[in-house]
This record gives structure tokens, C-alpha cells and sequence, in this order.
């Protein structure tokens, strides 16, 4: 194995060690979070930032992993049946993705967005009036399957490596040259012979699976769900689109440090300064727009490539 590979693997090492390290519930679920939020901001930077395919409404999807759980509970299944909830509700959201992709990308222009955006208002009216299904707006509630949080560490832990390590070897293939291609310039793409369609269903079809995925995964977590929570626009997609464009959109790693900054640096925040943490934490995504215009990793990857460069251009010279 290279040296490189070897350094790459370190932060990984890290990571798996930490329930080694700490047995406190607070800290664990802090990192828990963490890891719940690199999957969506990395499922969402994939449709997002590497496909140019903004969407508003990812909570859609998120809500549709989590309550075909939540229904699993309610029908009978004990809780540790409804782990197969991560699958299941993966291919639900990923299902309804497909119907919503398949109308709207054949169109230019907004139409996605709003679309998606409107899909997840629907969809949370839905699940508040169907009572029968989805209780309505009490919400599902059960007793989750473990009670030590180190279970469900290592369990979003394995949902966020698999989210990294597919999301990487489609970036690496065909389809994510072709994603890239699109985002450029559609009308180029197609002038090549790829079907834009086609491709920017796909990243959507891969988008929607992880966030229907961690929503099964908050469900069987929090073990409680109702339609204000997880088809929540402010608090699920807008945050994923925070956290994304925070790290740093169409970034390998930005997701991740965004997703660390939104959960880890605003706790920080109302720990130390209690009820005035919203203006602190506001006043910081403030300064990394001003001084990281393209997120923290992309600024920082660009400045780093300019550095190599200007160092190159002065040694030939």
C-alpha cells in the first residue's frame, strides 16, 4: 500500500476509534449527527455540485426513507426488522425520484427545483392527513432496537463510508465524467452524443437512495418521526445545501467539513455562549462566505492549486 493511501486512511482510523474513547451518550450523539450529515450533504453535492442540478425539496426524499420505516414499525415489525428500513427506504425515496426526474428533466430552466421543492410540501400534507398510514401529525413513535449509541455509530458509520466510497467510484467512472459535462454545459453534452436525461436521472436516482437511507436511519435512531420534522425545507434541505456549499460544492471532503462546522463548531457555539450561539454561528458562515467564496475546501484546493502553479511558472523561468 502507498504512503499515500496510508495517510488517507488515518482519518478513517480515527473516526472508527472514537467510541474507544468516549462513552459519553452527549458526545456520541454529536457524532452520530456528524456522520448522518456527511451522508446528505455528500448525496446531495452529488446532483448538486457535481451535476448542476439544484434541488430545494431533498427533504422529499429524506421523509420517504423515514417514515417506510416508520410504517414498518407500525404494521408489527419489531424494531430490529425495520433496519431493513436503510434499504428499503433507499429505494422508496428512490422510486419517487425517479417519477419526479423522469417529468422534469425532459425540461429546462427552474423546473426541477420548484418541482422537487413542491414534492416535499405535498408529501409532508400528505403524511399529516392520511392518518391510517402515517398517524397524521402525532407522528410515529417506537422503542428503538438498542440502547447503547455505540451500535448506531458504527451503523452511520458504514451508511457514510459507503456513501463516500460510491459516490467517489462514480465520480471516477463514465457517468461521472458525464455529470460533470452537464453541469459545464448541457447543450455541449448533448452535441457529444450524451443523453442528458439519462445521466442527470442517474445522479438523482444515487442522491435520492442515500437520503431516503439516512432518513430510515434517523427514524430507527430518534425513534420518533412525525411530517414537521423530516419534510422539514429549513431543516433538512436548506441544511443540506448549507452544509454542502459551506465545505465546499463539487469537493471530495467539503460536505464533511461542512457538515462538522453545522453540527459540531454550532454546538460549540451554544455551549459557550448559551442562548446568543445563533448570532456567533451566523456571524461565522458570514466570514466563510466573505473569505472562502467557494466553501472551505474549494477555496482553500484552489488556492493550494494557484500556489503549485505560480511556483512551477517561476522555476522554469
Amino acid at each position: 500500500m502507498s504512503r499515500k493511501s496510508l495517510i488517507g486512511l488515518l482519518p478513517v482510523a480515527a473516526v472508527l476509534l472514537i467510541p474507544l474513547l468516549t462513552q459519553s451518550p452527549y458526545l456520541l450523539h454529536m457524532f452520530i449527527l456528524s456522520l448522518l450529515w456527511i451522508v446528505l450533504g455528500q448525496s446531495w453535492n452529488l446532483l448538486g455540485g457535481y451535476t448542476g442540478q439544484i434541488s430545494y425539496g431533498h427533504a422529499a426524499f429524506f421523509g420517504v426513507g423515514a417514515y417506510t420505516t416508520g410504517i414498518m414499525v407500525k404494521s408489527g415489525q419489531s424494531p430490529s426488522t425495520a433496519w431493513w428500513g436503510l434499504l428499503l427506504g433507499g429505494l422508496a425515496a428512490a422510486v419517487v425520484a425517479a417519477f419526479i426526474g423522469w417529468v422534469c428533466f425532459r425540461l429546462r430552466g427552474s423546473y426541477f427545483s420548484l418541482s422537487v421543492l413542491a414534492l416535499s410540501e405535498v408529501l409532508r400534507l400528505v403524511a399529516v392527513n392520511w392518518n391510517r398510514l402515517t398517524n397524521g401529525a402525532e407522528g410515529i413513535l417506537f422503542i428503538p432496537a438498542f440502547t447503547q449509541k455505540t451500535y448506531y455509530y458504527y451503523i452511520v458509520f458504514a451508511l457514510a463510508a459507503v456513501n463516500l466510497g460510491v459516490i467517489r467510484w462514480v465520480m471516477r467512472s463514465k457517468p461521472g465524467y458525464y455529470f460533470l459535462a452537464i453541469r459545464e454545459d448541457q447543450d455541449c453534452a448533448e452535441s457529444l452524443g450524451i443523453d442528458t436525461t439519462k445521466y442527470k436521472l442517474l445522479s438523482l436516482l444515487i442522491s435520492a437512495f442515500f437520503t431516503g437511507a439516512a432518513g430510515a436511519f434517523y427514524m430507527n435512531y430518534m425513534g420518533f418521526i412525525d411530517p414537521g420534522i423530516v419534510f422539514s425545507i429549513p431543516d433538512i434541505s436548506i441544511m443540506m445545501i448549507l452544509v454542502t456549499m459551506l465545505g465546499g460544492a463539487a469537493t471530495k471532503w467539503g460536505p464533511a467539513v461542512g457538515a462538522i462546522l453545522f453540527i459540531l463548531v454550532s454546538e460549540i457555539f451554544r455551549v459557550w455562549v448559551g442562548s446568543g450561539h445563533l448570532l456567533f454561528f451566523g456571524v461565522l458562515i458570514i466570514a466563510i462566505i466573505i473569505y472562502f467564496p467557494n466553501g472551505i475546501v474549494g477555496t482553500l484546493t484552489d488556492r493550494w492549486a494557484r500556489k503549485r502553479r505560480l511556483q512551477g511558472a517561476e522555476a522554469a523561468a
